[in-house]
């Protein structure tokens, strides 16, 4: 995880070309794992469902509130995600290895064609599976189609732990600049949701998902492997 926030040193003794190549790369790294975790694309069908009948302009806040929401709770967990352990009395490397199996689960579950278990379907009816019409469109933005669908308990644990590892406050900078990012593509993508979702079809949704899963299972690894050098130091070595 240290390699993770090298780049956020330069910030201190100025950013040369190669420095600033390895802090947009750093960006990167945290974009990607953000973007296969919360995988907007999984909450298109139920975005289509709940603003079925709204205008374009009441869509278009739907999608507006449902990102500052998806930005809102990365920003916060990216700030208070190390004090919270530590107030817990949870040690970092513990919450990488539980962390990093919760988010394996739910790359397993994605890759075998199945809904994010971290992420169920809360707005179907028990008896007809039918999605409740949206009454507020401000209201369902926050919840369900943010939180849950967009960022549950898996993003949310990833923010902690990328957090939690950050050293300095440019590290929880970096955190903060991609989940900004991450939220500006969940916007645009939620904007074209109708088109996305007619370009690509229920098979094309669904290879799409697979592929989230298995950049997701690698990001997963990655954790559980961070976690256990910090349990056990010897295995760094």
């Amino acid at each position: 995880m240290r390699r993770q926030f090298a780049a956020s040193d330069a910030c201190r003794t100025g950013l040369k070309e190669g420095e600033i190549m390895g802090l947009g790369m750093e960006i990167g790294k945290l974009i990607v794992a953000f973007l296969v975790l919360i995988n907007p694309f999984s909450a298109l069908s139920l975005y289509l469902d709940l603003t079925n009948g709204h205008s374009t302009k009441e869509r278009r806040k739907v999608a507006r509130t449902a990102a500052v929401a998806v930005f809102a709770v990365i920003a916060v967990f990216a700030l208070i995600g190390g004090t919270l352990l530590k107030v817990l009395g949870i040690s970092v490397g513990s919450f990488q290895v539980g962390g990093g199996i919760l988010v394996l689960l739910i790359a397993i579950s994605m890759m075998n064609g199945n809904d994010n278990p971290a992420k169920q379907n809360l707005g179907a009816q028990p008896e007809t599976g039918q999605v409740r019409p949206a009454r507020n469109a401000g209201a369902i933005a926050v919840v369900p189609i943010a939180i849950p669908i967009t960022i549950g308990p898996g993003g949310i644990s990833t923010v902690i732990i990328y957090a939690s590892a950050a050293k300095t406050y440019g590290d929880i900078a970096l955190i903060i600049a991609a989940g900004l990012v991450v939220s500006a593509i969940c916007y645009a993508i939620l904007i074209v949701a109708g088109k996305v979702s007619r370009l690509l079809g229920a098979t094309g949704l669904t290879i799409l998902n697979r592929i989230m899963g298995m950049m997701l299972a690698a990001v997963s690894v990655e954790i559980i492997v961070s976690g256990l050098k910090t349990i056990f130091p010897q295995l760094a070595g």
